[in-house]
């Protein structure tokens, strides 16, 4: 696997391509950000949303307050722009990943486990950025909750198949997909690049622990 990390780009408004092929979902290069995007993914990870102003996050770019404000419209609008591009990349890889498991149910279903978990580990500081969805607008928590319901309806789908063909055993197909993906999402609480376990073998772990918890025995 290609080595992930956080790097700003070097112009303010380069457009991040979201294309991901089915057979390169596996692969992490460093998030094509804009100068202004890669400082405060920085400083939001270190001080929070709140606790990043715009002169720090102007200082940090190199640029003036007005400046600023001439690309994104306030500080919000950079977190939005951040948080849909992120979204947005994982709901693309976890497209890439599912087509390429074929027709097999549990193979769809842990490609689809193993992109989220790559997700959560080679892009930690960004998946992070989820826990200041809370002090977006309303009007864009909704838009944001919308295209990030398209994952757990993913999710959803996979686990229903492999219920309807018995390969899983499942009661209660909706509360264990929430679960799942809450389980998902904390890994970028807890994951350090540098840290003893590398982002596959997280990966590995974690499609044990849900083929588990979707009621599937591997030697089945």
């Amino acid at each position: 696997m290609t080595p992930a990390f956080e790097a700003p780009a070097t112009e303010i408004g380069a457009p991040e391509a979201r294309t991901v092929r089915s057979d390169d979902w596996r692969e992490f290069q460093p998030p094509e950000l804009d100068l202004i995007l890669g400082h405060a993914l920085e400083a939001f990870s270190e001080n929070g949303f709140h606790g990043t102003t715009v002169r720090d996050l102007a200082r940090r770019v190199g640029v003036t307050v007005p400046a600023l404000y001439y690309h994104y419209e306030n500080k919000e609008a950079v977190l939005v722009t951040l948080l849909d591009a992120a979204v947005l990349d994982l709901i693309d890889r976890v497209s890439a990943a599912v087509a390429d498991g074929g027709d097999d149910p549990v193979t769809r279903f842990a490609n689809a486990v193993e992109a989220i978990v790559l997700n959560m580990t080679c892009r930690a500081q960004r998946s992070g950025l989820d826990s200041e969805v809370r002090h977006i607008s309303p009007e864009n928590r909704r838009t944001y909750a919308a295209t990030r319901k398209r994952l757990e309806l993913m999710m959803l789908d996979l686990v229903r198949e492999g219920t309807e063909q018995g390969v899983f055993d499942v009661d209660d197909i909706e509360e264990t997909v929430r679960a799942l993906l809450g389980m998902f999402q904390s890994i970028a609480r807890w994951y350090q690049l540098d840290g003893p376990l590398t982002p596959s073998r997280v990966a590995e772990r974690y499609i044990g622990i849900a083929l588990r918890v979707v009621g599937h025995r591997r030697d089945s």
